[in-house]
């Protein structure tokens, strides 16, 4: 079968549903995105240039459908251009979030396109307004609601949807969600998985050590940024190592922002420095950025708690691998988050913006070796039920074949 991926982020959410269908040597692979340097052995890869917007002839609230439009236009040129070479697909696979998808069926009529749809954004209820330190102002709602055109866009399409939480799905409109069908994401269980022995080993990363004696709290995101609880997780800091000295804390994560607004000047991790200063011992607490990972993955077999904290948002990939991993998890009590944590049977529920509940959470994990244990056996348990990758895959290659009328494991 002939395979057309797009996603302006080589290879997105497809990684392991590339490396699946790669498998079969008759499949072809066709992935348009922008340029990157990522690379698959036996994908094609055709880039497209990320339009440049024109905001000071747009209005604020059409931005969004101004930019992604003009990104619909981009990928279905060169959509176009491969159709002329003589590509065909079977379906096209990707991401709704961009626009990239929106003008495809006019190019390849009567193809079948799954669409990842990933967030509703609504001014109340979920993550705007959750985080009383950053209001937003009422007149800032039309433009939040205004997001939703692509989402609305893609839904007139008729297509095929797909959202991989019940807790996504809900974010949509009822008449919406009869549209997207609930295709839960996995994990690499035989990557991601316990290491018993790691702990009584010494463990270091870029120079930073760990004793088999000493306790390692980690912390993982994207970018260190408020929407996944940065700045609570730092003003944890100082209670959390006054009151367990042997503890050393590795906050994973790079200076960018993915969701929500940016710094005027710095960044959150510079920002939440300053504010700490002189308050917490720094030589116990390490600031990596973004690492291999292999690396992200002995640091979670490693670590005796891992904090999780986000908004009500996407859940990330991170909390499903962590609990793969067997990893002792705190984390937010959102409700994207309590889809996957049940307080006390996989992990612990905590108020996500009150940094002494954190701290406290984490000391009383580190005390309490029984009960991690078993937490921890609970995590990992629930990876394996829910979250293995094969089933993720398989209901991937259901969905292809019901959409298609072929079966792509023949």
């Amino acid at each position: 079968m002939n395979y057309l991926f797009v996603h302006q982020n080589f290879p997105g959410q497809y990684y392991h549903l590339i490396r699946s269908l790669l498998r079969k040597k008759s499949n072809r692979l066709v992935f348009i995105s922008e340029p990157n340097t990522n690379r698959l052995a036996g994908v094609q890869r055709v880039f497209y240039q990320a339009p440049k917007a024109e905001p000071e002839q747009t209005h604020p609230n059409a931005r969004d459908w101004d930019a992604a439009a003009r990104r619909a236009e981009l990928v279905a040129k060169t959509a176009a251009n491969l159709k002329r070479l003589g590509f065909l697909p079977d379906v096209i696979i990707g991401h709704h979030g961009w626009g990239e998808l929106l003008d495809l069926p006019d190019v390849f009529p009567g193809v079948p396109i799954l669409g990842y749809f990933e967030f509703y954004y609504d001014p109340a209820g979920q993550d705007v307004g959750y985080d009383p330190e950053f209001p937003v102002p009422s007149d800032r709602f039309p433009r939040i609601r205004a997001m939703n055109v692509v989402n609305h866009q893609a839904l007139g399409l008729r297509q095929h949807g797909q959202t991989p939480t019940r807790w996504q799905l809900t974010r949509y409109p009822d008449w919406a969600q009869t549209r997207i069908r609930l295709m839960p994401e996995g994990a690499r269980l035989d990557l991601c998985r316990p290491e018993p022995e790691a702990a009584t080993r010494p463990y270091e990363l870029n120079g930073f050590a760990v004793s088999p004696k000493q306790k390692l709290v980690s912390f993982v995101c994207r970018n260190l940024e408020p929407y996944r609880g940065f700045h609570i997780m730092m003003r944890a800091l100082p209670r959390l190592l006054r009151e367990r000295p042997e503890v050393r804390v590795i906050m994973v994560g790079g200076d960018d922002v993915s969701y929500g607004a940016k710094l005027s000047h710095g960044t959150w991790r510079e920002l939440m420095q300053k504010e700490l200063a002189g308050k917490y011992d720094e030589s116990r607490v390490l600031f990596p950025g973004q690492v291999p990972y292999d690396a992200y993955v002995a640091l979670l077999q490693r670590s005796d708690v891992h904090v999780y904290l986000t908004y009500p948002f996407v859940a990330s990939w991170s909390l499903r691998e962590a609990m793969a991993c067997g990893c002792h998890i705190v984390a937010a009590d959102v409700e994207p988050v309590s889809e996957f944590i049940a307080d006390g049977q996989n992990g612990v529920l905590v108020p996500g913006l009150d940094p002494e509940a954190v701290a406290g959470a984490v000391a009383g994990a580190l005390a309490d070796k029984r009960r991690s244990k078993r937490l921890r056996a609970g995590a990992r348990r629930f990876a394996e039920t829910h979250l293995d990758m094969q089933t993720h895959l398989d209901a991937y290659m259901a969905c292809i074949a019901e959409i298609t009328g072929r079966d792509p494991a023949a």
